[in-house]
């Protein structure tokens, strides 16, 4: 499956579940970690929970096996690992205080990358 249809699939995964601002970060000449990161903020700690279960279960019936979800004993961040795209959901608190958008949004070659 192309890394679009997948990163086009957990945008529409996170906004039918009342995901807010979601944001997507082009990586391809930014990092090796993977080619997008997908950024969204939920409503509570079950909120969060849920999203980030969801997401595996839905991508799983698409066909992208294998995801997983870093962060379960947090109540403010979940990470879902989607191999080539990485979504982080985030509490709006966290959300600005890490600023993901704007760190990812500097130029940087990607010979250059540390990540």
């Amino acid at each position: 499956m192309q890394v679009n249809t997948i990163k086009n699939s957990i945008e529409k995964i996170l906004d039918d579940n009342k995901a807010r601002n979601i944001t997507s970060i082009n990586l391809k000449n930014k990092s090796y970690i993977a080619d997008y990161m997908v950024v969204a903020s939920g409503t509570s700690s079950r909120h969060l929970q849920s999203l980030s279960e969801i997401l595996v279960t839905e991508l799983k019936k698409i066909g992208v096996d294998n995801c997983r979800i870093e962060g379960k004993e947090s109540n403010d961040w979940k990470l879902v690992d989607a191999h080539d795209v990485i979504v982080h959901l985030f509490h709006p608190e966290k959300r600005e205080f890490y600023d993901l958008e704007r760190m990812w949004s500097e130029d940087i070659p990607k010979e250059k990358a540390m990540i």
